[in-house]
């Protein structure tokens, strides 16, 4: 673990699971033993990849593994959340639009790439769907219903915005997220070798220039045709990198501080420089 200077604040923890792909069943097992061993080493809010239980690249299990928001994943996390007090982001699921109810959608039926935020009690407290789809040489953009909203939810100090992989190409989103308070601001990815520069590069870049925390989380494993380059980081608000690991299964953490945000933000403020 690498500490920032700060004296008081959350001790966030990246959850590098393994995915593999299909094995829903053992890939929940994995995220709920994630969260309990993160919750062991001190964690306040745990964090875990992009599609974690059906694995993003198994395409051809989206239909077939979709499930509401009530449905047995998103169950499963919400309890380990409660059982070890801790927060956690429910990194993303393929959500059965149709089958979620209580809960506005972009679509009355369809499938969405879906993450939720559940706080020290489990309860739902923000979804985002993910907005951009990705087209390259990949079936989401066809499979998927793009998220129209941005999300936050607000955590021990901090309001934490919530994007998905693809979305680290598109800087206005996440001055959008600034704009609504958001101090940190959570990356759950499924991002795949070669692209190490652009997950690296483009994840700083979104730190430096909204002044906020950005943590990134990979996950790890191969598919047919991908391999997850995992790498999963937390950026302070200058973009100094906190805490990382490599493309192994790991838990990353890092103690973080929302008055950091602010006093980064005083000492060299750019946002207010700002001429739009």
């Amino acid at each position: 673990m690498t500490e920032d200077d700060s004296s008081a604040g959350v001790t966030l923890a990246l959850a590098q699971i393994e995915v593999e792909p299909g094995a829903v069943e053992a890939n929940r097992k994995r995220a709920t033993d994630a969260v309990a061993r993160a919750a062991d080493r001190g964690a306040d809010l745990v964090a875990l990849p992009e599609i974690f239980n059906v694995g993003y690249f198994a395409f051809d299990l989206y239909h077939r593994q979709a499930e509401p928001l009530g449905g047995e994943t998103l169950s499963r996390i919400a309890d380990a959340a409660a059982e070890h007090d801790v927060a956690v982001l429910a990194g993303s699921i393929v959500e059965d639009l149709a089958a979620t109810s209580g809960v506005e959608t972009p679509a009355a039926e369809g499938l969405a790439n879906t993450s939720v935020f559940f706080d020290r009690a489990g309860e739902r407290r923000a979804v985002y769907r993910k907005r951009h789809l990705f087209g390259y040489d990949s079936a989401e953009a066809e499979l998927l219903v793009p998220g129209e909203r941005t999300a936050t939810a607000e955590f021990e100090g901090f309001t934490v915005g919530m994007t998905t992989c693809y979305d680290l190409r598109f800087p206005e989103q996440y001055r959008e997220l600034t704009d609504a308070g958001a101090t940190l601001v959570l990356v759950p990815s499924a991002w795949p070798y070669p692209r190490v520069e652009h997950w690296q590069t483009l994840s700083r870049a979104r730190a430096i220039e909204n002044q906020c925390y950005v943590a990134t989380i990979n996950g790890a494993g191969e598919f047919d045709d991908a391999t997850l380059l995992g790498r999963s980081t937390a950026y302070d608000p200058w973009g100094t990198p906190l805490a990382s690991c490599d493309d192994d299964a790991a838990i990353v953490t890092a103690e973080i501080d929302p008055e950091r945000v602010d006093a980064v933000r005083e000492e060299f403020p750019a946002l207010r420089d700002r001429r739009v």
